[in-house]
């Protein structure tokens, strides 16, 4: 028995999520299906970061056991031939039997990309949140500022989230522009369930002017989804990756 991890790109717009669902195509139940048709034995695999409906990845991580003899390098280039075009591995390599992708330290980064212009650019419908508004990112940035270091996230965490504890440490976070896209880049310790969506949410009203960036230390210190902004939609987020350290 060996445990082999899968670093897995995809373009998640058909998919209902990364989690299997009972009524819906995911990425980790085609992942299941391909890897057991491919290996001769049933293959359940176990990602790093559960990612909505809609939501991209660039290097999402999994990890799956098998009695295979195929070497786990090669595992990708297999699989590939059986995968979807919006699912492709990137790498596969074997790992320690009790490597867990969402137990052991790590770097998580992810984008949300905003195309901020007059009229919606169709090529980039799927992979940025299209908003007419003229935005105010050197504020957007001031109020991402406060949201850097070890804080406790209840107020941009899904009120249905169960989890052990909300306190997060985000290590860098950055508001930037580039022609018509607004970039805003995170990197942290882990994310709570749709808190980087809830981020941009709140720094989008900062950048429109509805709230200032001296809010930040109050909506934080509510600990209530109420005091932050909406849940922005799933299809401008993208996760670049995870560094396990």
């Amino acid at each position: 028995m060996k445990r082999v991890m899968l670093v897995v790109a995809y373009d998640g717009t058909a998919y209902h999520g990364w989690q299997v669902q009972p009524n819906g195509i995911t990425i980790e139940g085609v992942l299941n299906e391909k890897l057991s048709e491919l290996l001769q034995e049933p293959i359940t695999v176990t990602g790093a970061s559960r990612t909505d409906a809609g939501v991209h990845s660039y290097g999402n991580v999994a990890v799956f056991d098998t009695e295979s003899r195929i070497p786990a390098e090669k595992i990708s280039y297999a699989l590939n031939q059986r995968l979807p075009e919006d699912i492709v591995v990137q790498c596969s390599k074997e790992v320690a039997p009790d490597f867990h992708p969402r137990h052991c330290d790590s770097r998580k980064t992810y984008e949300y990309r905003i195309l901020n212009r007059e009229f919606p650019m169709p090529c980039r419908r799927l992979d940025t949140y299209f908003h007419y508004r003229k935005l105010d990112v050197e504020r957007m940035q001031q109020a991402a500022d406060y949201l850097v270091g070890e804080h406790d996230f209840k107020s941009f965490c899904a009120t249905a989230a169960v989890v052990e504890t909300t306190v997060r440490t985000i290590y860098n976070l950055t508001v930037e522009q580039k022609d018509d896209i607004i970039t805003i880049h995170v990197t942290g310790s882990g994310f709570l369930y749709n808190m980087v969506r809830i981020i941009a949410g709140t720094l989008l009203q900062v950048g429109r002017g509805e709230r200032q960036p001296e809010d930040i230390p109050a909506i934080l210190a509510a600990c209530d989804r109420s005091a932050a902004g909406p849940t922005a939609p799933a299809h401008g987020l993208t996760m670049i990756g995870i560094e396990y350290i």
